[in-house]
């Protein structure tokens, strides 16, 4: 038989869940408030002793309120909030498995891909899903199948809040470690944020990427070339910066050829296509030709003074012919500011660079280079510096030769 006392205790958790089902949402939102602020980081013994070893009664009757009404934000947070209480308590394994039964991981996906909810509810979804991922493997690959890397790749890149971005990043990052058999498809998730419009999910993006590259991704898929050469051309440095980073993390891998091909290209436009037209021409105006970043032409350097090898690569690429474009831009000083610093590099370390550009700048105009590479651009002439676009060439086979 019962004592007394556990009867007692069976009566006020029966009292208390009766109180619960017949309640509105007035009565239930100041329940759960109260719940949030007396269980708050309780263990699985201590909220069973709260509840007379009937916790899983309380936390039933909260999964299937939230089944029913997370469409309308029925005190979403608070609701969130008393479920997290449950899956964060030490030893209540147990309650986990109970959330995850009634289909709790599709839930708190799809609660991140519901425009009108408050970002704030949504970020309490992500930190569900991180309770859930902090359980083990099986946990992350449950939310793999689930679609959700593609829910929580879309939710960081179109998420107002950069707490909630933050979150998000933390959890891609987690099911991208220990998860080898859904890694290749966190590290693809990552790379398909990197053309959004936010770049503060870029920079997170960037950097999760740079965590797997060097601790559980081998070779880089083809697809990431082009979204890191485009995050290398954001006007914000936050993000050139972790693209530069990510960019030296591949160079020993075997996308290497294709990063370095495409930076190259980013320095300077073909020939034929070194004027574009616009709205002006049809007002009899050619449009200017756009120059090349000065922050494309910084990486060049970078990426040389990382690697000789890598150096030689940029200079079979025509490199060097880029940045002595860029040089003879005058319209654009922060361009030549930049390409000459990277080409004064290219100068000092290779001495059959030295003679190809000291024979297209002429002995006059060269040793001012070497004089002050900060300034000597400032005093070439136009023509001299058209010349500079046709005149620099080094063959492929000399690169070779005197590496």
């Amino acid at each position: 038989m019962t004592s007394v006392k556990e009867q007692e205790a069976i009566r006020k958790l029966t009292v208390f869940l009766q109180e619960w089902d017949s309640a509105h949402k007035v009565a239930r939102s100041r329940i759960l408030d109260n719940f949030i602020k007396s269980n708050d980081g309780k263990t699985e013994p201590e909220l069973e002793l709260e509840f007379s070893q009937g916790a899983s009664l309380f936390l039933a009757r909260l999964t299937a309120w939230l089944r029913m009404t997370y469409v309308y934000s029925t005190c979403l947070n608070k609701l969130l909030k008393s479920i997290g209480i449950f899956l964060s308590a030490a030893s209540g394994r147990r309650y986990l498995i109970e959330f995850l039964e009634i289909g709790g991981v599709l839930i708190l996906l799809e609660i991140l891909g519901l425009r009108h909810l408050k970002e704030e509810d949504k970020r309490q979804s992500v930190k569900l899903l991180q309770l859930v991922t902090n359980a083990g493997r099986k946990y992350k690959e449950l939310i793999c199948e689930s679609y959700g890397v593609r829910s929580l790749a879309e939710f960081l890149a179109t998420s107002s809040s950069a707490e909630a971005q933050e979150d998000a990043r933390v959890l891609m990052g987690s099911l991208g470690s220990g998860n080898p058999k859904y890694q290749n498809q966190v590290y693809k998730g990552l790379i398909a944020v990197l053309p959004c419009a936010s770049p503060r999910a870029q920079q997170l993006a960037l950097q999760t990427l740079q965590v797997m590259q060097q601790d559980t991704v081998g070779e880089a898929p083809s697809v990431l070339v082009e979204p890191v050469l485009g995050a290398l051309c954001s006007p914000h440095l936050e993000v050139q910066y972790e693209a530069t980073q990510l960019l030296k993390a591949l160079m020993a891998r075997e996308v290497r050829p294709a990063l370095l091909k495409g930076l190259v290209a980013l320095l300077t436009p073909p020939r034929k296509k070194a004027f574009t037209f616009c709205d002006e021409t049809a007002k009899g105006k050619r449009a200017e030709p756009r120059p090349p970043r000065a922050d494309r032409l910084s990486h060049c350097s970078i990426l040389a003074k990382e690697s000789a090898e890598v150096a030689e690569e940029l200079i079979q690429l025509k490199a060097v012919h880029g940045l002595m474009v860029a040089v003879g831009n005058l319209d654009h000083m922060a361009s030549q500011r930049h390409a000459s610093s990277s080409l004064e590099y290219f100068v000092h370390t290779f001495p059959f660079v030295e003679e190809c550009v000291k024979a297209a700048l002429g002995h006059a105009l060269f040793q001012r280079f070497m004089d002050s590479p900060e300034t000597w651009y400032t005093k070439m002439d136009p023509v001299h510096a058209e010349e500079l676009a046709s005149k620099i060439d080094i063959p492929r086979d000399m690169a070779r030769m005197q590496s």
